[in-house]
């Protein structure tokens, strides 16, 4: 991923989909945004989590750095939301807390059970892991058994695709492979649905959103590309969160952006 880390504004009007449809080749549909106002939800993403890394950047964090930055959210008054509840208050104007996060944690690590988890755990948060299905049972990745822990603790799984191609080589039935058996495996594992998608190397295509809403995905995420302006929902921003910042430095660009917008 070459994307830098960036604020984002979720659009007030957006095309919406319309009811759970999971069968192949059939729409979802879409209806306009219906609520008066909104909240702007800082969507923060993460990667590699490690006890010392040889060095910290857009992609690895130590496992101290990522407390501090847990504990800075927990103590200035900020509460996690699901992808459910953001689609939820977008779609029908659900309110939600005044000061709203949502932490997503992408490619299977074993260090987002091992390490993530119980400072999630610690201060009440639940987080979103994006999975890449290939990963499940490798050496340093996510077991299955550890995917089902996290989804029984109450923590959200979604689709990260099979191995992690470019949405925009993916081709014909190449969509089978690398999103309709992903979320089958992971509801398997889950018992739970899977209708969320984060775009692999942050980046989304007109194409990919056609065939995500095939599938019944409600929403995918992207990283600090361009919103669509048909299907905002299909292209929501996340801001890749360095293990460089400073807690002072999170809560500042998260402030900038976190206000009730009317």
């Amino acid at each position: 991923m070459k994307n830098k880390p960036a604020i984002f504004c979720l659009l007030l009007l957006a095309t919406l989909p319309d009811g759970n449809k999971r069968a192949s080749g059939q729409s979802t549909g879409s209806t306009p945004l219906k609520t008066a106002s909104y909240i702007e939800v800082p969507v923060l993403c993460y990667h590699n989590i490690n006890i010392k890394p040889t060095k910290e950047n857009d992609y690895t964090i130590s496992a101290f750095h990522f407390e501090q930055q847990v504990k800075a959210l927990y103590d200035s008054g900020y509460r996690s939301i699901l992808p459910g509840q953001l689609y939820d208050h977008l779609t029908k104007g659900i309110a939600l807390p005044s000061k709203t996060v949502m932490l997503t944690f992408d490619d299977t690590h074993e260090s987002h059970f091992s390490m993530a988890a119980p400072v999630l755990e610690k201060y009440g948060f639940r987080g979103v892991f994006f999975i890449m299905t290939v990963c499940i049972g490798r050496k340093n990745y996510l077991t299955a058994q550890q995917i089902k822990m996290l989804a029984a603790m109450g923590h959200s799984i979604q689709c990260h695709t099979y191995d992690h191609p470019p949405v925009k080589k993916i081709t014909g039935e190449q969509w089978q492979q690398q999103v309709d058996k992903p979320v089958k495996k992971l509801e398997a594992i889950t018992g739970k649905r899977v209708e969320y998608f984060a775009y692999p190397f942050g980046v989304w295509s007109e194409q990919a959103i056609i065939e995500l809403k095939k599938r019944g995905i409600k929403a995918a995420f992207q990283l600090s590309g361009k919103k669509s302006t048909t299907e905002p929902l299909y292209t929501i921003k996340r801001m890749l969160i360095p293990g460089t910042w400073s807690e002072k430095k999170l809560l500042k660009e998260l402030a900038r952006v976190h206000t009730v917008k009317k």
